[in-house]
């Protein structure tokens, strides 16, 4: 048995030696996709062209808009001079974010009462409409106490009153980077991708060219071919995870806190179940054509659904159940929990137990299906 095995093993690493573009295929792509994520997959958004219109013309406007300069966050592109202005502005497409500051703005701060900005927000991209109002927030919210430290000193504190001051302090990436976030997932999405194709194709090339048959009447028997076509995906995978860890870590200095040896379990569950998922494509598919249409219309739901740009929390009630049996989602927990929180077992182990359940229902279903497909 341990020959056949190794001569399987041996043909599908002689067949990768002989394609000269296996090596590209397998390291070059995954290489530039996490450079694209790491400097392209970003939740913060900077110079969003800006029109203003300032009615006030006052030191405590101004004061206003230059905390908006200053951050970087605003580009302004327009000192409109009347309201149809600024909706022209906004309906042209010149800019996302209209400001406007009333007439009477620096009176009414001044005498502690209310003092209203009006901000209008292109909707279209309701992505950026929704982080640009959240910086527009915290600025608002700084000058608002910086001013009233300082210019617009408020009333004492009354005796026996309480003061209640909010202090943000985020865990585990402080700094809030984005690709923090993004790399770590990287690691699942891209690996799932590779291996799940390289399963699946790898088996319906041999149906499509007329091999199978051959190697069926061989004295290799289904289930070590199974394991033959399997094992060595499984193994590139293994190779593919600590690149992408190896380059991540490297090149965009994210930091590594967990133990490699809970991030090496994690992988070997999380692979386990992709190729099984390759594997179950591949009794599908009669064609490579075929093999590449069914794995499309898998990895894409998959992603989506993975909670790796999108939170499962937001999702309908439905959908949320449909994540239940992604074992991307789990892994993308476990990696990222591991990189940055540097967690072990303790807190790990549901989603591994899962991770394991599905990798093995995925083996088992995709095992029986494939030795029927065989018979």
């Amino acid at each position: 048995m341990l020959d056949r095995l190794y001569v399987m093993f041996m043909k599908e690493f002689l067949e990768l030696k002989r394609d000269r573009w296996a090596i590209f295929r397998l390291v070059v792509p995954l290489i530039l996709q996490v450079v694209i994520y790491g400097y392209a997959a970003t939740f913060t958004i900077s110079h969003v062209a800006t029109t203003v219109l300032d009615l006030d013309h006052s030191s405590a406007s101004r004061a206003l808009l230059s905390r908006f300069y200053a951050t970087g966050r605003f580009n302004i592109v327009d000192m409109a001079a009347s309201q149809a202005q600024v909706t022209r502005d906004i309906d042209t497409g010149t800019a996302t974010v209209a400001i406007i500051i009333h007439a009477g703005f620096a009176r009414q701060l001044l005498n502690g009462q209310g003092a209203p900005l009006q901000v209008i927000v292109d909707g279209s991209n309701s992505n950026t409409a929704l982080i640009a109002l959240g910086y527009v927030s915290q600025i608002t919210a700084r000058f608002q106490a910086g001013a009233m430290a300082s210019a617009w000193p408020q009333p004492a504190t009354p005796p026996g009153g309480i003061t209640v001051s909010l202090e943000q302090r985020p865990w585990f990436n402080e700094g809030l980077n984005d690709v923090w976030f993004f790399i770590p997932g990287v690691i699942g999405t891209l690996t799932l991708m590779q291996v799940v194709s390289l399963t699946a194709f790898a088996v319906v090339r041999e149906r499509e060219l007329g091999t199978l048959e051959q190697i069926m009447v061989s004295p290799i028997r289904p289930f070590e071919f199974i394991l033959g076509k399997t094992v060595p995906f499984f193994l590139i995978g293994l190779g593919d995870v600590a690149l992408v860890t190896i380059f991540g870590t490297l090149w965009f200095d994210i930091p590594f806190a967990g133990n490699p040896l809970v991030l090496l379990l994690g992988a070997t569950l999380f692979l386990l179940a992709a190729v099984g998922l390759g594997l179950l494509l591949s009794t599908f598919s009669r064609t490579q054509q075929q093999a590449f249409a069914l794995n499309f219309f898998f990895i894409n739901p998959l992603f989506t659904l993975s909670g790796f740009a999108f939170p499962i929390a937001a999702m309908p009630r439905v959908l949320q159940w449909f994540t239940l049996i992604n074992p991307l989602r789990y892994f993308l927990v476990v990696v990222r929990a591991i990189f940055l929180k540097g967690v072990g077992l303790g807190a790990l182990w549901p989603d591994l137990a899962a991770l394991a359940a599905l990798a093995a229902g995925m083996l088992a279903i995709s095992i029986l299906r494939f030795r029927k497909s065989l018979d």
